[in-house]
């Protein structure tokens, strides 16, 4: 049996290092291997030369770890894809300053271990590009140990020779660099030893759509590399997905490969599926009619992404010009004003049927220790942060607000609400007056002393309270409520607040202290609630303020009504009310 030469042996796998990673295998390419073997030119006492023609020659007998041959070739591929062999005033200190610069790209790399000669302490060098390395190098002066770093083991230059394919390196270590940041992703967004992309084969149309938003469009390719992408027309049939559809819990968007898009409408529908999820569409919906949303949410989707430029879109995709600059929810209110004619439209998924799957919440409650708002709106704020320093192109201004409200926390409905009780009823200042001295007149009889009393105008601070009291009212819901608003009216300086109880009937509780409304509520029980007399009672009162805002609380099983004045709705989260509402709903939790 022949003997395995050691040399030989780490050299080759040095050599597997470098064809096992994505950035140096795509560099090296399948076009040339390193030379090793006698009758060449390499350095007698060194490890390689570099050539201007992209030829790399290692020394056929020098002894060295896998790592050490790692780090040789590496060191080497980089001054050909950096550009680094050119003819230079002061060439020695140009040299010096590429293998600083390639040095200092594998150290942070970590990728490999250069030779014991090679191991140069660089903390006294400062941190530059080539050029103003070059630069310092002449006007300071090189030490001797620095020349340690070629590969050539004495003082003379590792890179013979011009490079004369300069463009196509560049062109071949941009594609080699995309290749390993997306593998990186990959690996971050799937399993350890896995990607995303691995545990589903994908058509070469999908998954040039899904390289080209981790590559060109940061905003997205955060958001993409988090999602799995299905393809099985099974699963399309047995969901009814015409086109797309993605379910923001399972983190999974799906594609019919049966609808035929083509390479640019597949990249548009991609981004709309991912913005569904990434803008919190599913629970934005609230109690609003889920399909009905789906429509509104697609055409504000679609406005963004034609502004934007992103891929094309398809025929069916629901667009129109005259609701640019709206929200979801504005288009929504305008959608309930026409219902005969918005229920015949399609989503992407098809008709009648919603495009944001969201009937599976459990799936993600897995312990990943993030909550499934905090991954989407941490996603969207990284991406437009890398998206703007990068200058990837134009967003859309109502996209960018939307993905900065998402980055912040969400207002709690008791916060909303003082925010409502701040905007009718801010913070009175006491005035002073001599007509009533101080109590402190008689430390100075000779100086008057004002008193400070309350504002004239404070007993005409009030608001108006409808309150469903029948029987399908949470007590413990209704309670809440209450206790929020005696305090927030408390502090606001309201003296009274008109209370009217409805269900069957209203009955006029009249002027009540904020804290005594809750002694007395009275839930009657008596069938469905009908508001509006209690409103009317409130409106044509002639002791009642004509500004004077109103605050309804109901669980939404009641009939229409409508308010002339101020108003704001508190009704449970989850529940909704049979028509659109004019005035800001808070939802209890």
């Amino acid at each position: 049996m022949a003997k395995t030469d050691p040399a030989a042996k780490a050299y080759a796998e040095g050599l597997a290092l470098i064809q096992a990673h994505p950035l140096f295998s795509g560099l090296q390419g399948p076009h040339r291997q390193p030379v090793r073997r006698e009758g060449v030119l390499f350095p007698a006492k060194g490890w390689a030369y570099v050539f201007g023609n992209g030829a790399i020659h290692v020394h056929p007998h020098r002894r060295g770890s896998p790592q050490n041959w790692a780090y040789v070739i590496a060191h080497a591929l980089l001054h050909l894809a950096f550009g680094h062999l050119q003819h230079k005033f002061r060439q020695r200190e140009w040299d010096l300053a590429c293998d600083v610069v390639v040095h200092r790209f594998l150290t942070a790399m970590r990728f490999g271990t250069p030779p014991d000669e090679c191991q140069v302490d660089l903390a006294l060098v400062p941190v530059k590009p080539e050029a103003e390395l070059h630069a310092y190098f002449c006007r300071e002066g090189i030490s001797s140990d620095l020349l340690r770093l070629n590969l050539t083991g004495t003082t003379e230059s590792d890179m013979q020779g011009v490079q004369t394919d300069l463009a196509t390196w560049e062109r071949r270590f941009s594609e080699s660099l995309r290749s390993a940041v997306t593998a990186a992703v990959d690996q971050v967004a799937g399993a350890p030893g896995t990607t995303r992309a691995d545990q589903r084969a994908l058509s070469p149309g999908l998954q040039r759509a899904r390289e080209w938003f981790i590559n060109h469009y940061p905003l997205l390719g955060s958001m993409v590399v988090a999602f799995e992408f299905i393809e099985d027309p099974q699963i399309c049939r047995r969901s009814q997905i015409s086109i797309a559809a993605v379910n923001p819990y399972l983190k999974e968007i799906y594609i019919n490969p049966g609808a035929g898009l083509r390479g640019d409408e597949l990249r548009f529908v991609v981004a709309h599926e991912i913005l569904h999820a990434a803008l919190r569409h599913d629970v934005r919906r609230e109690s609003r009619d889920p399909y009905l949303w789906n429509i509104a949410c697609d055409y504000v989707i679609n406005l963004w992404l034609r502004e934007m430029e992103i891929g094309r879109i398809p025929e069916r995709a629901l667009y129109d010009e005259t609701l640019r600059g709206l929200s979801a929810e504005s288009v929504y209110d305008l959608i309930v004003t026409d219902l005969r004619r918005y229920r015949k439209l399609i989503t992407m998924r098809g008709y009648g049927l919603t495009d944001v799957i969201d009937d599976e919440p459990g799936a993600w409650l897995r312990g990943e220790g993030v909550t499934l708002d905090e991954f989407y709106r941490g996603c969207l704020a990284q991406g437009l942060a890398w998206h703007q320093d990068q200058g990837r192109g134009y967003l859309p201004a109502g996209l960018v607000e939307e993905i900065r409200a998402l980055a912040q926390p969400p207002i709690p409905w008791d916060v909303k609400l003082a925010q409502w009780f701040d905007h009718f009823f801010p913070a009175l200042a006491a005035q002073r007056t001599y007509a009533r001295p101080s109590r402190r007149q008689g430390i100075n009889p000779e100086i008057p002393m004002p008193r400070y009393v309350p504002p004239p105008d404070r007993e005409a601070r009030t608001f108006g309270v409808v309150l469903d009291t029948s029987g399908s009212m949470d007590r413990a819901l209704l309670g809440n409520a209450l206790g929020a608003i005696a305090s927030y009216a408390i502090s606001r300086d309201v003296a009274l607040v008109r209370l009217v109880c409805c269900d069957a009937a209203a009955y006029d509780q009249g002027y009540v202290a904020p804290e005594m409304i809750a002694d007395r509520i009275r839930l009657r029980g008596r069938g469905g609630t009908v508001l509006q007399p209690g409103i009317d009672l409130i409106e044509r009162s002639p002791d009642f303020p004509k500004l004077g805002p109103v605050l309804l609380i109901t669980d939404g099983q009641c009939d229409h009504f409508s308010v002339a004045r101020p108003h704001a709705i508190l009704l449970p989260r989850g529940s909704h009310l049979p028509f659109a509402a004019h005035g800001p709903i808070f939802y209890l939790k």
